[in-house]
């Protein structure tokens, strides 16, 4: 199941000019770039900090599967921050996002009636200032369900009540967020 958080990020990546670097060694040397310390990056990677010189020197070249994958993570997060953020910036301030979900949706009723919860894949899109929210949520650390409150809060608004012209009550619970893409 994916979340809001990775859906976020995901859009991020689309915005990316260059490729992040293949080799585990120029990943390496990447990250000591950045944190400035092969101690650093040692840490950041649970390895000792003569593996981080090793790859660096490219004595090393292919990481065990599971730091493979935690350096990859790590460089993708810290990969081409300006263009990430000048992407997040439009989004938040001109242009939104686009979200698609598959959720619960339904009016607060008594069971059985017709306005008990379904499930219902819904693409919206968000303007710019549920943009903004979320982006800053996720940047404060907030949990999935703040960033899920925030995301079913538009939803909500937007697609169920037309801005505040139909019914309120709505229940939304999300099972999976499929994507979130900015709009341009």
């Amino acid at each position: 199941m994916a979340d809001i958080s990775d859906g976020l990020t995901r859009a991020d990546e689309q915005h990316l000019t260059r490729p992040i670097p293949k080799s585990a060694g120029a990943q390496m040397r990447f990250l000591v770039k950045r944190l400035k310390t092969t101690r650093a990056v040692a840490a950041l990677l649970g390895i000792s900090q003569r593996t981080v010189e090793r790859y660096v020197a490219d004595q090393i070249r292919r990481p065990k599967p599971a730091l493979a994958a935690r350096l990859e993570t790590e460089v993708r997060r810290r990969w081409q921050p300006l263009v990430r953020k000048r992407a997040r910036d439009r989004a938040a301030t001109r242009t939104g996002l686009v979200i698609e979900t598959r959720a619960r949706f339904g009016f607060t009723a008594a069971p059985g009636t017709s306005d008990d919860g379904r499930m219902r894949r819904i693409t919206q899109h968000l303007p710019p200032e549920y943009a903004g929210r979320l982006f800053a949520a996720q940047e404060a650390g907030a949990a999935e369900a703040t960033l899920q409150g925030i995301a079913a809060e538009g939803l909500q608004e937007l697609y169920f009540k037309d801005q505040g012209t139909r019914a309120p009550g709505l229940l939304v619970e999300f099972t999976d967020i499929d994507y979130v893409e900015f709009d341009f």
